[in-house]
């Protein structure tokens, strides 16, 4: 019989961060963003699909299985450490794919996110949510939030999960941990039960409905700081689905509330490193200023300005757009002026401000850290791992401001 463990080990060698297995094919492992077969097993067979399943799904998850052709759950043993786990069908026919949780929490500084994240964990009340599409590193941020309250203050957090992925121990603060399925039936039942369970801190693994929007939407206005994660790609967009959640009856006054109760969204994207040993992040931090709270409450004002706002608030407010973040991870050589422009919002702006040519019209690159830039143009090509492209007129260069 094929021992899961078997192919977890291997995976967990290769450092692996997901491994999908299917029928008629051997497992596929994701490795630094690019997914690949492993030769090495043998195509899987069905026996050998529902005995990886005995070994991951209890008896209960195995008939919610049967009974919803997909299941969440947690799968972890001492030696291996923990794994999620989402068993699913496509056209009859079952799939696995399971993500490697890293043993230990990391902190904000060894995951790369910028000073401000740590401030916004020092507050005692309010909204703080974690966007990004699915893998982008939002359920390990919000887990290297939690470790820092749990070292620094006396807090009872409540944490509603699908599945659990770190587990914390107790230091200064008590952790709860529920998950959806096990401890709590829905995201939506699990925050409604911890508003008596006298928290201090709410973790929301992700507000998947209405319900749930407004559960800690009003949990936060209540006096609790409630954290949690949207599959949003940045923060004008986060706070757009947010509001667009409420029936248009309701969209005025949640946009006065969410402007009171919103203390920050830290959005992220995984970009490839440079030197290709691994991923980076690269994260849009909004804090909501009293600019920012203007820009929420009015239904007048548009999408771009909340991404000024958050340019423009780079020194004052250590908020950085998507942009700048790139940009920063390229000053610092960590990723390529390829991949930086690839990932880039506005790729044409981005490519002029690599240059130093700055738009008169645009405010949001006047503060940005002004040390100097490399020239793309004298790094290597692309297939040594370090880009070059669209190369200024020396004229243009010559004649424009400098940022």
């Amino acid at each position: 019989m094929l021992m899961i463990d078997d192919i977890l080990r291997h995976a967990l060698d290769r450092e692996a961060s997901d491994i999908h297995l299917k029928l008629g094919a051997p497992p596929f492992l994701r490795r630094f963003g690019h997914l690949g077969p492993e030769e090495q097993f043998p195509p899987l067979g069905e026996l050998d699909l529902q005995d990886i399943v005995k070994q991951l799904a209890d008896e209960d998850q195995r008939a919610r299985l049967t009974a919803d052709r997909q299941v969440d759950l947690g799968y972890g043993t001492d030696e291996l450490g923990r794994f999620r786990v989402n068993i699913y069908h496509q056209r009859g026919e079952m799939r696995i794919a399971m993500r490697a949780i890293p043993r230990s929490v990391k902190n904000l500084e060894e995951l790369q996110l910028p000073p401000i994240v740590a401030k916004m964990a020092e507050e005692s009340r309010g909204l703080i949510l974690v966007t990004g599409t699915t893998g982008s590193g939002k359920s390990t941020s919000l887990a290297s939030m939690i470790d820092l309250m749990n070292q620094r203050e006396a807090l009872h957090i409540v944490t509603v999960e699908d599945p659990i992925e770190y587990t914390h121990r107790d230091r200064l603060s008590i952790i709860s941990q529920r998950e959806v399925g096990v401890d709590v039936p829905s995201f939506s039942a699990g925050l409604k039960g911890a508003l008596r369970q006298d928290p201090d801190v709410i973790l929301v693994g992700e507000m998947r409905d209405l319900e749930t929007i407004e559960t800690a939407i009003m949990s936060a206005e209540t006096g609790h700081l409630v954290m949690s994660t949207l599959h949003t790609l940045d923060a004008p967009e986060t706070v757009t689905r947010v509001i667009q959640a409420f029936p248009d009856h309701q969209r005025e006054q949640i946009r006065i509330v969410l402007s009171s109760v919103l203390k920050g969204i830290i959005s992220q994207r995984l970009v490839p490193r440079a030197d290709g040993n691994g991923l980076v992040p690269a994260v849009e931090v909004m804090v909501n200023t009293a600019l920012v709270r203007d820009i929420i409450k009015d239904p007048e004002r548009s999408p771009r300005e909340l991404t000024d706002a958050i340019g423009k608030g780079n020194i004052s407010y250590g908020t950085q757009t998507f942009d700048q973040s790139l940009m920063s991870l390229y000053r610092r050589e960590l990723i390529t002026y390829d991949e930086a422009l690839s990932q880039a919002t506005n790729p044409d702006d981005f490519a002029l401000q690599v240059r130093g040519i700055s738009s008169t019209s645009d405010a949001r690159w006047d503060n940005f850290d002004p040390e100097a830039t490399p020239d793309p143009d004298s790094q290597p090509t692309a297939a040594s791992g370090r880009a070059g492209r669209l190369t200024p007129p020396p004229v243009a260069a010559r004649l424009v401001k400098r940022f």
